[in-house]
């Protein structure tokens, strides 16, 4: 067996970590995060194994931790709950209101692990970072949410979308696909069912949004083809 060092034993917990924060878990997803191969991969789960942790396998698909099990909360480290102050003054500039808010309510409960010294250094922290955007959306959305769960259940969508300004809204029915953000604004890559193609939608420019009980079969989105189409097309057409 590898020998139990320092660089081991942090691995070893970090799978444990990943164990918990998926159903399942691959050797080849725990090589790629830790740059090793998948034979120390397998033989690091071995380990876990061997020390008493209760995982099964689901054939062809991966590893999983027993249902019921659970291990109290890791401990941050210092530049980890550093990084979590970071990334909630970043989240706190962006422009859905939905996202803002269920993410500072995922930082309160992970806030509540932190040691004393950590909590007296975030805070000290979080009162030195400040972001600032010189650019804003046309207004602040809160349908991010819900779109990101109607992605992940495959819901289409009736929504009444405002494309400029100088418009009026135009009532649609979608099938959400993926989400991004450019520029201060989220984006949503939707089948549109009236013009029977892709199409993208600022979420600031939805003015109502309905989940329907209709779903869709996903028509095996491919995100990074898609942008790869997306910037084909414009080299052609610029």
């Amino acid at each position: 067996m590898e020998s139990s060092s320092p660089t081991r034993l942090s691995r070893l917990t970090a799978i444990i970590t990943m164990l918990q924060s998926r159903r399942l878990l691959t050797a080849g997803d725990i090589a790629e995060r830790f740059q090793i191969s998948r034979r120390t991969a397998y033989r690091d789960l071995k380990a876990l194994e061997e020390a008493g942790i209760p995982l099964y396998v689901e054939e062809g698909k991966g590893y999983a931790l027993v249902d019921g099990f659970s291990l109290p909360p890791m401990m941050f480290s210092q530049e980890e709950a550093n990084a979590l102050i970071t990334a909630e003054k970043m989240v706190a500039q962006n422009a859905d209101a939905s996202f803002v808010q269920h993410f500072q309510q995922a930082m309160t409960k992970i806030r509540a692990v932190f040691s004393a010294e950590a909590q007296d250094r975030t805070e000290l922290l979080e009162e030195r970072i400040v972001f600032r955007q010189n650019q804003a959306p046309e207004g602040p959305s809160q349908s991010l949410a819900t779109i990101q769960t109607a992605i992940a259940d495959f819901r289409v969508l009736r929504i009444a979308y405002q494309k400029t300004p100088a418009e009026a809204a135009e009532t649609r029915k979608i099938e959400p696909l993926a989400l991004y953000q450019t520029q201060g604004n989220w984006i949503l890559i939707a089948w549109c069912q009236k013009r029977d193609d892709h199409r993208s939608f600022r979420l600031d420019r939805i003015h109502q949004l309905n989940v329907l009980d209709q779903t869709f079969d996903g028509r095996d989105f491919d995100l990074q083809a898609y942008f790869k189409a997306c910037w084909e097309k414009y080299l052609a057409h610029p």
